[in-house]
């Protein structure tokens, strides 16, 4: 199996070991690893969300982690342009690049590109947030589908997510949030691609979940966390995301002991592992799915 001259995306649930099959894949067919999880950009917390380890990073070319301050917003679109840059910069050496992380919304930027929509203004955004709260759901799909009838067959009639966010695309552009989609494309022939999504049993995965919990706690996360909160980070910014930071800060403010909070961290990355498995099942049909006992046999396929 000849990988070398593609680019390689590697998914899976948190704490499903992507970073080490990544690593050994790299060693094996000269690569060099692009990271696509949102919350391993930030340097300032680099046990919480488990970024490789030293050694790891100084064996293997690693980009795009531990790069940007938890006070500065990034987005999807600044890590597709980032990406690109680093795709590229690779390519140029003939190595190849091993895309992995756990932040499904990258991986479809890539592959399908970004939907290009104008910043609608946060008044219009908020008066179509108050009109569907008032209404409620089921008449303000109603209403949705007048005025946008390609949302009938698109969207669900209970998600009222999608359905505010197609709303507002169609009031303020004038134009259908799939239409927007049809005009998207990515700046890569889908040939380039391989896809591979580690698939790992949810009770193995919660015990590895269990062990990674004590392992960041021995390892500092207390401390880690006590930094970030000394920073005054806005409340708005996506750093405060990082699973752990306020189980932490309930423990510092001793509202819960420490079992209470391997417990709380614990089930909170659960949760999150859960809803990347979700996403996968229906965002990522056609990615090749690869048993977590078969790691080491499909490596030995690759020459």
């Amino acid at each position: 199996m000849d990988l070398k001259s593609k680019i390689i995306l590697i998914s899976g649930p948190t704490a499903s070991g992507k970073s080490k099959f990544a690593i050994q894949l790299a060693k094996k067919i000269n690569g060099e690893i692009i990271n696509a999880d949102s919350m391993q950009i930030f340097k300032e917390l680099k046990i919480l969300t488990a970024r490789p380890h030293r050694i790891d990073l100084k064996n293997i070319k690693h980009h795009l982690y531990g790069f940007k301050s938890v006070k500065d917003n990034y987005s999807t679109g600044n890590w597709l342009k980032d990406a690109k840059l680093k795709i590229d910069n690779i390519k140029k050496k003939n190595k190849t690049p091993i895309i992995v992380g756990g932040t499904g919304l990258y991986f479809k930027a890539l592959i399908n590109g970004i939907v290009k929509i104008p910043d609608i203004p946060l008044t219009i955004r908020n008066r179509i947030r108050k009109k569907q709260s008032k209404i409620g759901q089921i008449k303000f799909y109603s209403e949705l589908i007048k005025l946008d009838p390609l949302c009938k067959k698109k969207i669900n009639k209970n998600d009222s997510q999608r359905s505010i966010r197609a709303y507002e695309v169609k009031k303020f552009t004038n134009k259908s949030l799939f239409d927007w989609y049809s005009e998207t494309y990515s700046d890569f022939n889908q040939d380039s691609f391989i896809k591979l999504h580690i698939d790992y049993p949810r009770e193995k995965l919660i015990e590895r979940i269990s062990i990674r919990t004590n392992e960041m706690l021995r390892d500092g996360a207390i401390k880690e966390a006590n930094r970030f909160y000394k920073l005054r980070v806005k409340k708005d910014l996506s750093s405060n995301k990082v699973i752990g930071l306020s189980e932490i800060k309930e423990y510092l403010d001793k509202r819960i002991d420490l079992t209470e909070l391997k417990e709380k961290i614990s089930i909170k990355t659960r949760q999150y592992a859960k809803r990347q498995s979700t996403w996968a099942r229906g965002q990522m049909s056609d990615w090749q799915k690869i048993k977590f006992n078969t790691l080491k046999s499909y490596l030995k396929k690759i020459s």
